[in-house]
């Protein structure tokens, strides 16, 4: 087991050496950033597939702001932070300003279109967040992780005064965590519109 301090140590340079061409990726946490698309780009494309759970409730056709809904009318929509993170957090700012956005974002849909499938877990239960990579060379899991974003790869500043993650790839550990969310009858998942 190895610690990434995001400092010295990039999250993001780890995975992109451990995403060799045809591995497979599955990531659980609670938002997903174009930005981590755009820094993985190339390596992404590489990979066979990800699989992505988001850890909370996240783009449930039921709750869908543009659904028409029959309810009683109210005066405040709120508004649902959980899916705002898609197109860049607060702290990607710089990467917004660059106004790229509607690029890597077409570029982002037409990729998960191809090679991803996205999932929300709509237990209520808490789900710990990963990222596993499984690949013919080695499988490795990282954990915990807060968001699949341009800041938790640590290419970002964030707010957080630390965002160590635990790098294990030792049998022991890759074995139970590889495929959790194949195996679990306790996730109740619904594919995510994107």
């Amino acid at each position: 087991m190895e610690v990434l301090d995001n400092i010295t140590r990039f999250f993001g340079d780890d995975l992109k050496s451990s995403m060799t061409p045809g591995a497979r990726l599955a990531v659980a946490a609670s938002c997903f950033s174009i930005y981590a698309f755009e820094a993985l780009r190339d390596e992404l494309e590489r990979i066979a597939s990800l699989e992505f759970i988001f850890t909370t409730p996240t783009f449930i056709p039921g709750e869908a702001t543009d659904k028409i809904r029959h309810e009683a009318r109210e005066y405040h929509i709120p508004e649902p932070v959980k899916e705002n993170g898609f197109f860049g957090t607060e702290f990607e700012i710089r990467l917004k300003n660059k106004l790229t956005q509607r690029a890597v974002a077409k570029e982002c849909a037409e990729w998960i279109r191809r090679k991803a499938r996205f999932k929300s877990n709509c237990t209520g239960a808490p789900m710990q967040p990963f990222a596993c990579v499984d690949s013919d060379a080695q499988d490795v899991v990282y954990m915990p992780l807060h968001g699949f974003t341009a800041v938790d790869l640590g290419y970002q500043r964030g707010n957080a005064v630390s965002n160590f993650i635990n790098r294990m790839d030792e049998a022991v550990a890759t074995e139970r965590h590889s495929r959790p969310w194949r195996s679990s009858s306790t996730t109740s998942c619904a594919t995510a519109a994107c």
